[in-house]
């Protein structure tokens, strides 16, 4: 996925908008945090790589 740091620069902003002004607690940011971390040593890993790949060409590739 040629497009991983503006992608995860843009998580970061959606997570800052979150804790910032819809209410997200620091704890939950953490714990959702761990979890992409714990998931990203999966077997599903792979997987839903693809899937990010396929839905980033169809919404720059249209």
């Amino acid at each position: 996925m040629s497009v991983s740091v503006p992608l995860v620069l843009l998580m970061g902003v959606a997570v800052f908008i979150a804790l910032r002004y819809l209410g997200l607690r620091l704890w939950q940011a953490i714990v959702c945090t761990l979890f992409g971390f714990l998931l990203a040593a999966t077997a599903l890993a792979p997987d839903i790589r693809h899937v990010l790949t396929g839905l980033l060409d169809l919404a720059t590739n249209r």
